[in-house]
């Protein structure tokens, strides 16, 4: 497992547990996308698909872990990145086995702004959007959420 993946894993493990019960794996970080796998079994609602609440805790963990690994590879090691807002939207039902929820970096000039914001203030926001698959890769759910990180 890459260093990135396996510090992931331990910083889900250790500061969010919720991620642990879901069953949350770090699969890849590569080239600024994130994608993480989860099992159905812990997450399953009464008709068998993944439940509501699981798939916007797997979106959120994507953009967040996104976050996380992507202010550490600039140097910035931290984990006080908190959720502001969110708006998901659930297309379809995902019933698979083993669930993929991933996130991708915004465009640069958004990136850039909120870095620069970051070490002007302290306190930067911004926008990212992950997506939580279904068996054929569509979208079963797709999340925008404003992220905020402090010192």
């Amino acid at each position: 497992m890459s260093d990135f993946r396996q510090h992931l894993s331990q910083v889900f493990a250790q500061d969010i547990p919720l991620s642990q019960a879901m069953g949350v794996q770090v699969c890849s970080w590569h080239e600024q996308r994130l994608e993480l796998s989860f099992p159905l079994t812990p997450n399953i609602n009464h008709q068998a698909s993944m439940f509501g609440g699981s798939i916007y805790c797997a979106a959120v963990l994507a953009s967040w872990g996104w976050l996380h690994l992507r202010l550490r590879e600039i140097g910035i090691n931290t984990t006080h990145i908190v959720v502001q807002s969110g708006q998901i939207d659930y297309p379809r039902p995902i019933t698979h086995e083993s669930i993929t929820a991933l996130c991708e970096a915004p465009e640069e000039h958004l990136w850039q702004r909120f870095v620069a914001t970051y070490n002007k203030h302290g306190k930067a926001r911004l926008q990212l959007t992950s997506h939580v698959l279904t068996d054929t890769g569509e979208d079963g759910a797709l999340l925008t959420a404003q992220f905020v990180l402090h010192q």
